[in-house]
Formats: structure tokens, C-alpha cells, sequence
């Protein structure tokens, strides 16, 4: 089978024993749009603040997100087929800056996996997909530490991060972000941190 991104450089992969190859890849706005606005549609993705966008407009969040230095949008693939969308923020341009002291080495992350499929909840598929992604962000990139901040009501998330390795830091409520290009409405959030040292010993 021909490989679905050719054109893309792959940033990382990692093969899963039992599960697959799993890759980061670049994200391309308006390629990736289709089936990033049929996982951001969905309700199970309420929390990800893109429910009532227009394919064109989840096209135009990540074009406006490739202009800038300090925020970036990447495809997660399996055996070449889609199933994340990983963002990475450098945290004091971010507005979780108000909220905890940000450490040198600190990155910041969201990741909304693609819907589970007519197959239903799929064993070991978060662990494997947040695996890469920490390995991505704490290996190739060289960062201390990853920063998260799920919605406290995003009981799912916040649980997936616990279970593999995050340790839970403080209740918090991000502030609005009303500017010409992005709007954030206040979010309660509750913050977790991975330490390299912890994820990668040795």
C-alpha cells in the first residue's frame, strides 16, 4: 500500500508491538480539514471549543496556528491512517501562564483522538497514541516537562493523562482570551505535568 503522506516529513514514529506505527507528522490546514472537522463536530469533542465550525473554518484556525512561532497543529497517523490531532504551545505565550510558575524546558499540549469507529473503545489505543506524542514532545524536541490542561469536566481526559504517568497539579481557571484572531472563553481546568525524567528514565 502506498503511503498516504508522501509529501510529509515524518517528525517521529514509533511501532507499537500489536498495535502499529503510529507517526507525527506536519499538519496541512486545508488537506487535513475533512476529517479534522468530522472528529471536532462530534459531541464527545464538545470540550475542544470547535463543535459549530464549518470545515472551512477548522481550515482556517490551523492556517491562522501555522503563522505563528510559539503555537503548532500536528497529524498523529496509524499505519498511515489519521486517528489525532496534537497541538503543541509553549506556555508562557499561552493564557495557562496566568495560572501555574512556567519552568524552562515546559511545552504544552492538547490531544483530541478521532472517534472510535463502528469498532467501539479500542484497548491500548490512548496509551500508544499519548506514548508517541510523549515521546515526540520529550525525546525529538528535548523538553523537561509537558503541561496539560483538560477541563475539569472532561473526566475522560483528565483520567487518560493520570493513568499514564501525569501527576496532578492544581484546579485552575484560565482567563478569557478575546482578540481580533482567537477567541477562549474562561475554562476551570485542572493541570497535570509529566517530568522527563519520569517518562523517559534513563
Amino acid at each position: 500500500m502506498a503511503e498516504p503522506y508522501p509529501e510529509r516529513t515524518v517528525l517521529h514514529e514509533r511501532t507499537v508491538d500489536g498495535f502499529g506505527t503510529v507517526r507525527v507528522l506536519p499538519l496541512d490546514p486545508d488537506a487535513d480539514a475533512p476529517a479534522l472537522h468530522s472528529w471536532v463536530r462530534e459531541e464527545r469533542a464538545v470540550f475542544w471549543g470547535m463543535n459549530g465550525l464549518t470545515e472551512d473554518q477548522v481550515a482556517d484556525v490551523y492556517a491562522h496556528m501555522a503563522t505563528l512561532d510559539t503555537h503548532h497543529a500536528f497529524l498523529v497517523v496509524k499505519d498511515g491512517a489519521p486517528v489525532a490531532l496534537l497541538q503543541t504551545y509553549e506556555p508562557e505565550a499561552d493564557r495557562v501562564s496566568a495560572c501555574y510558575p512556567v519552568r524552562a524546558g515546559d511545552i504544552g499540549i492538547h490531544l483530541l483522538l478521532a472517534p472510535a469507529g463502528a469498532g467501539g473503545a479500542r484497548s491500548g489505543w490512548s496509551a500508544a497514541l499519548l506514548g508517541t506524542v510523549v515521546g515526540y514532545v520529550l525525546g525529538a524536541l528535548g523538553r523537561e516537562r509537558i503541561v496539560v490542561d483538560p477541563d475539569v469536566r472532561n473526566e475522560k481526559a483528565v483520567a487518560r493523562f493520570l493513568t499514564e504517568g501525569f501527576t496532578a497539579g492544581e484546579v485552575v481557571v484560565l482567563p478569557e482570551i478575546d482578540l481580533p484572531d482567537v477567541y477562549l472563553p474562561e475554562k476551570t481546568a485542572q493541570l497535570a505535568f509529566l517530568e522527563r525524567t519520569v517518562a523517559l528514565p534513563g
